[in-house]
């Protein structure tokens, strides 16, 4: 058993530089999320695709009317004019885009994913429809129309609801030529405190809370910014037509142009939802899935500290059980043993504590909805690993996904077909 006390002191010892990287990071988010931006030489047009009525659906579209950044333009777009969000952007447009510092307001039809398709289809291979998700179909539609005068790219989701000065610090950072790009992150706010909900909150803030100022992060779809000339560098208008994924796609171009994935603090914005344990599934596995397909290395990344995270804890806890049964094991040894599971309870602890003074403090205007995802996270730290695993390990099946009531099947990065519409369609995560 002497081998088991030097594994035990590296596990301790690795326990605690990922515990020093999670103070890190929340020290860089505490001290950067106040910083006041008002750069605004690039002109920006902020590009937000939609489909159906998200929750607080005019919460979320209102603030993106009013940024305090004096170059940029809105566009809006969707699938089809028959889309419910369609009317209701319009009605937005009439009401707030005279007060609107945006240059202009537009709202796009970019037609259903399908019909790119029978345009690009190779004709020896008729029945393989090779396509991109139908985000990235209403993304490129707008990227099509931006003229020579445009020199950023900004996105959000019609689910999230940003800051006033949320575009102006996407923008700034972008002033250095080593950022390829910038993003910021979702925090889930419950509308309903159901399990499902207060799980969905707690386990995305597990994501967020890995983000920081390293080389290691990726960019999120739903806030995120890039120049127009290094997003033509890169070759993300060969590459999008061909994938899945917006944000996963670009982070993995960007890093191979030898460029920063830059996380921005202040990006960090709420989304309200209600889930249930099916929706809560399903959003998680085709979350995972394609990261799985798109992004290998940071799944495997995920699944690894996932397994690391409970194995620390549960297994070591079991060990150091049987251990102090024993009456050869006593002394030092015994100390060793017990002080894994310890430690990675209070680190883990620690992480549960931290993360939640974060958002309490990013998001302050919502802290008094918070309060029992907050409760949730730091009490039952150790069940919320366990599912998040879970759901980790049930992505490493299959490769078929439904998003949005479309369904794909992704072949790999560069390889995703259309299987159509759902049947039974609805609004999903």
């Amino acid at each position: 058993m002497v081998w088991y006390y030097y594994i035990a002191l590296i596990v301790i010892l690795s326990q605690l530089l990922f515990l020093i990287q999670t103070v890190n990071n929340y020290r860089y988010i505490l001290a950067k999320y106040k910083k006041k931006r008002s750069w605004h030489q690039l002109r920006a047009v902020l590009i937000v695709p939609c489909k159906g009525l998200d929750s607080a659906f005019h919460k979320n579209i209102t603030p993106l009317f009013n940024q305090d950044y004096e170059n940029y333009l809105l566009w809006f777009v969707v699938a089809e004019k028959t889309d419910p969000a369609y009317d209701e952007l319009c009605k937005l447009k009439n009401q707030l885009s005279q007060s609107s510092k945006a240059h202009e307001v537009r709202i796009f039809v970019a037609g259903k994913v399908g019909d790119r398709n029978k345009q690009t289809n190779d004709r020896e291979q008729p029945t393989i429809r090779y396509a991109c998700s139908q985000k990235i179909h209403n993304l490129l539609c707008c990227y099509e129309s931006i003229g020579d005068d445009v020199d950023v790219l900004a996105f959000a989701d019609s689910d999230v609801c940003v800051r006033s000065d949320w575009l102006s610090h996407l923008v700034w950072h972008l002033r250095l030529s080593k950022t390829g790009a910038t993003t910021g992150y979702r925090l889930f706010i419950p509308s309903r405190n159901n399990p499902a909900s207060l799980a969905l909150s707690v386990m995305n803030a597990k994501v967020a809370q890995l983000l920081g100022n390293t080389s290691f992060n990726q960019a999120w779809g739903g806030s995120m910014a890039i120049r127009v000339d290094v997003f033509r560098e890169i070759g993300l208008d060969k590459i999008w037509p061909r994938t899945i994924s917006d944000d996963l796609s670009l982070s993995r171009a960007v890093k191979k142009a030898g460029k920063k994935v830059e996380f921005v603090p202040a990006c960090l914005v709420a989304s309200y939802e209600s889930t249930t344990w099916r929706k809560l599934f399903e959003f998680a596995h085709r979350q995972f899935l394609i990261t799985r397909i798109t992004a290998p290395k940071t799944w495997w990344f995920g699944l690894i500290s996932g397994i690391y995270s409970v194995l620390g804890l549960w297994a070591g806890a079991v060990l150091a059980i049987y251990a102090a049964l024993k009456s050869s094991v006593t002394g030092y040894k015994l100390l060793i043993i017990v002080a894994v599971p310890v430690f990675f309870f209070v680190s883990q602890l620690s992480s549960a504590i931290l993360r939640q003074k974060m958002i309490s403090k990013v998001l302050q205007k919502d802290r008094p909805k918070l309060k029992l995802a907050c409760a949730a996270d730091i009490l039952f730290f150790w069940a919320w690993s366990l599912l998040l695993l879970f759901f980790i390990i049930s992505s490493a099946f299959g490769r078929t996904i439904c998003w949005r009531g479309i369904r794909y099947k992704l072949l790999g990065p560069l390889e995703t077909i259309s299987l159509g519409e759902k049947v039974h369609n609805g609004k999903s995560l």
